[in-house]
C-alpha cells in the first residue's frame, strides 16, 4: 500500500483550456465505509479496484492499494455496487511538475466541478491557477464515495 497525499478544491471558471487530456470515469463502491472504501473504476478502457483507508485529520493523507484489472470484470462487479453510480469527466492540467485532475460531475452529481493535485508530502508548495476556488480537502461532502450517497443535486434541499 501506498500513502496518498492529495489536496481538494473546488473550481471556478474555465479550466478546460488548459487541459492536455480527458477522460470518461464511470465508478461504484462495492463499500463505501470510512475506514475501508472499496471502489470499481472503469476509467476509458482501463478498469480498476481500488482500496482505500481512512484519512487523516486533515483529510489529506490515506493509504492507496490499486490494482488493475480487465474492464469486463469490473462491468461485472459494477452490478454488486452499492446504489449510485459516479459519472464524471476527469481533464488533466499540468502544474509543475505535478498534475491537477478536475473532475466535471455528471447526471446526480452535475454542476459539481473539483480539481484535485498529488503531493509528495504536506508541505510541498504548487502554483495555484486562477480557476482554482475554495480548498475542501478534508470536507467528507466532497468524497466520490459520499457523492453517491449524498448527491450534488439534493444539497440545497
Amino acid at each position: 500500500m501506498t500513502l496518498e497525499i492529495e489536496r481538494k478544491f473546488l473550481v471556478r471558471g474555465d479550466f478546460k483550456q488548459y487541459a492536455h487530456a480527458c477522460e470518461k470515469i464511470v465508478q461504484g463502491y462495492l463499500s463505501s465505509v470510512p475506514e475501508r472504501v472499496v471502489r470499481v473504476r472503469i476509467k476509458g478502457d482501463k478498469a480498476y479496484i481500488t482500496v482505500k483507508g481512512a484519512g487523516d485529520e486533515s483529510g489529506m493523507c490515506r493509504y492507496e492499494w490499486e490494482k488493475e484489472i480487465p474492464a469486463e470484470e469490473a462491468r461485472e462487479l459494477i452490478k454488486l455496487c452499492e446504489p449510485g453510480i459516479v459519472d464524471k469527466v476527469r481533464y488533466y492540467i499540468k502544474n509543475g511538475i505535478r498534475k491537477f485532475e478536475v473532475d466535471e460531475f455528471n447526471g446526480e452529481n452535475e454542476g459539481l466541478v473539483i480539481a484535485e493535485i498529488e503531493l509528495a508530502d504536506r508541505e510541498e508548495a504548487f502554483d495555484r491557477p486562477d480557476w482554482l476556488g475554495e480548498e475542501v480537502t478534508g470536507n467528507k461532502r466532497y468524497y466520490n464515495s459520499s457523492l453517491v450517497k449524498y448527491p450534488y443535486k439534493d444539497w440545497s434541499k
